[in-house]
């Protein structure tokens, strides 16, 4: 029986890697015609790639799976980041209008 790779879960994780990805990911978009819907997509690419190939290299089960959680991660972040702007925005335009 095959054991599970031991992931581990460190500061790079969630203060540099995640971060990353979203830049990445956003300056893919400004430099390539890529559709909205791809974008997640995107972003558990670079995500794959910093893990298997940076922060889990020698562990390919580790790498997999925190690359999926990089990438992941970072669409959240980021569209938690844009609806709260986009919510903010609005309220403040619906006091306005007051």
């Amino acid at each position: 029986m095959e054991n599970f790779p031991i992931i581990h879960t460190n500061f790079w994780d969630a203060v540099v890697a995640v971060p990353v990805v979203v830049i990445v990911t956003q300056i893919i978009k400004l430099l390539l015609p890529i559709p909205r819907a791809f974008i997640p997509t995107v972003a558990s690419f670079i995500g794959l790639i910093i893990s298997i190939f940076f922060a889990h290299k020698g562990n390919l089960g580790a790498g997999i799976f925190m690359g999926f959680f990089y990438g992941n991660a970072a669409v959240g972040v980021f569209s938690s980041i844009k609806i709260t702007f986009i919510t903010f925005i609005k309220k403040k335009e619906k006091k306005r209008l007051r």
